[in-house]
């Protein structure tokens, strides 16, 4: 697959199956994600896998994140918290490693650095045939997520990579207007 092929078919994958990827497979996601756009070589970026039973406690976190949230909540909100980790065989978390207080390179651009890095692992992924579904929402942002997945008071987390086989079709890629986006100077 050519490159423009590639960044103009891309589109997110809903319905994720087993396998999860190979070793090979994210070996070439990895390294796709490592070219992200780095000022200063920070590299302020980490990736935390979750496959087989890590989904499982991924999902854990997300229901105790529900549960500090709002403690009378019910089994089924709880059940459905703990099911989210479970709609691929591997979930990526993309983990925005800020190094605060540097003059030239800004917390807000280290933090689009590591989007960069979920950008390319997304690429990486549907490259190579497989399904990737980038998420966030709020348990992004909760402190019971963050305490669970060990960050530092700057780290952000900038996205839950859901990747696995593709699960069901493709949907066709929306038709966009380039004029509808662009502002032109001349």
């Amino acid at each position: 697959m050519d490159a423009l092929t590639l960044l103009h078919e891309r589109s997110s994958m809903g319905k994720l199956a087993e396998p999860a990827p190979s070793a090979e497979q994210l070996s070439v996601i990895y390294q796709a994600a490592l070219r992200a756009p780095d000022h200063k070589e920070l590299r302020p970026w980490r990736f935390i896998e979750f496959s087989g039973e890590g989904r499982e406690r991924l999902g854990e976190l997300f229901a105790e994140a529900e549960f500090q949230e709002d403690p009378h909540a019910d089994d089924d909100t709880l059940n459905s918290a703990r099911k989210k980790p479970l709609r691929a065989p591997m979930v990526i978390a993309v983990i925005a490693k800020v190094t605060p207080e540097l003059d030239k390179v800004p917390k807000m651009e280290q933090v689009i650095s590591a989007g960069c890095a979920a950008h390319g692992i997304l690429l990486a992924a549907h490259a190579q045939g497989l399904g990737a579904m980038w998420r966030s929402g709020k348990y992004a942002f909760d402190s019971v997520v963050r305490k669970g997945l060990s960050l530092s008071e700057n780290d952000e987390v900038v996205a839950f990579i859901y990747v696995g086989a593709l699960g069901g079709r493709h949907k066709p890629v929306a038709e966009h207007s380039v004029a509808d986006f662009v502002e032109r100077w001349e």
